[in-house]
């Protein structure tokens, strides 16, 4: 493959994961303010922004960067720096977040309808976001990530292992909404829609996306 072909299609690639960032950090800023619980892998930043008056951008870049801090203690030698961009990936989807929970703050969502039509576009602009990011195939999220770690060390399947994080995050964001607030916070019906729907809905959209993903495929001279 020529140089100049892997650099457009580095170009390419790098264009559909801003992309899908952009698209995935607007459901989760949907979801947000529907205020019916956010996805699973939000959850926590969500609490922990309660908790501590941050943004859940800026949480939400602390939490994925503890992702990259324990892939690296996991791997050890075995782990390749370059992954490292996990870091700037969750930083630009952290002010992402940050920018459209803003730009939605003046929308009303006091009817609980409103707020279930806000969680459903939360849930199809997540499930879109991630299968353009996957399409992408440049770097995955820390979350995935660290999935892919511990997949690694322990020859555990990565179906498993993602619904073991999952579940997780959860559990520690009602923990911690009890503990710190006092109340369930971040954690709702709409978090079980989303772990119910996000991978349906993903495998829809990525069957989709199969021929620009085959357009992206490192061409062989």
């Amino acid at each position: 493959m020529s140089k100049t072909i892997a650099r457009r299609q580095l170009a390419e690639k790098t264009g559909l994961l801003l992309a899908g960032l952009v698209v995935m950090s607007f459901g989760v800023a949907l979801s947000i303010k529907a205020e019916l619980g956010t996805s699973p892998i939000s959850s926590l930043p969500y609490v922990s922004a309660e908790i501590s008056g941050l943004s859940v951008g800026t949480t939400t870049i602390i939490l994925n960067s503890l992702f990259v801090l324990l892939q690296i203690l996991l791997l050890r030698r075995d782990y390749e720096w370059f992954q490292l961009l996990h870091i700037a990936v969750a930083v630009v989807f952290g002010l992402l977040i940050d920018l459209f929970v803003s730009v939605l703050e003046p929308l009303e969502a006091d009817a609980y309808l409103m707020q279930w039509l806000l969680c459903a576009g939360g849930i199809v602009f997540v499930a879109l976001g991630v299968s353009i990011e996957v399409a992408a195939k440049l770097v995955p999220t820390a979350g995935e990530g660290l999935v892919l770690a511990v997949c690694r060390v322990t020859g555990l399947k990565f179906g498993n292992l993602k619904v073991a994080l999952d579940v997780t995050l959860v559990l520690l964001s009602v923990a911690a909404g009890y503990i710190f607030l006092g109340r369930l916070s971040g954690v709702r019906e709409g978090t079980i829609a989303a772990a119910l729907l996000v991978g349906q809905v993903s495998k829809l959209f990525s069957g989709a996306l199969k021929p620009l993903e085959k357009k992206l495929a490192p061409v062989v001279d």
